[in-house]
Parts: structure tokens; sequence; C-alpha cells
């Protein structure tokens, strides 16, 4: 695969696809799911004309659920994504860092 070609399908994959979902409406509700999207890449190659031609390329996407928009009527609220895996580690190195404070005195 030529690095241009690599070039041209990640530009099409990165595009607002990857950040909102596709609409779901329940009861006159419509939601609409959105994630944080990082991405990044680069490439290269050898331009001296030598044989064997050396051209690489790679990129990469890291997606997490970040909420969604919720539409009731004419009211359109965020409802932020709560990560518990997070918030159960974020609590038990509080626990162990009061624990190793406390332990001290």
């Amino acid at each position: 695969m030529k690095l241009g070609h690599l070039a041209a399908t990640a530009r099409d994959l990165f595009t607002a696809k990857l950040v909102y979902g596709d609409p779901v409406e329940r009861d006159g509700t419509v939601v609409i799911p959105a994630a944080a999207v990082f991405g990044g890449g680069g490439g290269g190659g050898d331009d001296t004309g030598a044989l064997p031609v050396r051209e690489g390329a790679g990129f990469g996407v890291f997606a997490r659920p970040a909420g969604a928009f919720v539409v009731r009527g004419e009211a359109v609220t965020w409802v932020p994504a709560v990560d518990r895996t997070r918030l159960g580690l974020a609590a038990a190195v509080t626990v162990v860092a009061l624990a190793k404070i406390l332990s001290r005195r």
C-alpha cells in the first residue's frame, strides 16, 4: 500500500461518525451518543531511488464514551458518561494514600 493511499484512508476514517453515534429514538426522546476520540499517525519513505523501496506508515485511534445529548421536545441536555472503573481506581488510590499518611503519624 502506498503512503498516499494510506493517508487518504486515514483521513476518511477520522470523521464525525467516530465522535457521534447514530441517534436512538424511543417514546419521543432522542439520544445521541458521543465519544472522545484521539488519534495520530505518521510515515516516511526512502526517496534515494535505491531498491528495495523502503516506506512505511501507521496511525492509531483511541476512543472512549464521553456522554450523550438527550433531546426531549425542545430541550437538549448533556448527560456525561460515568467511567466506574476510573472512579473505582481513583477511590482505591485515595484510600491507599490516606492509609500511608495516617500510618506515619
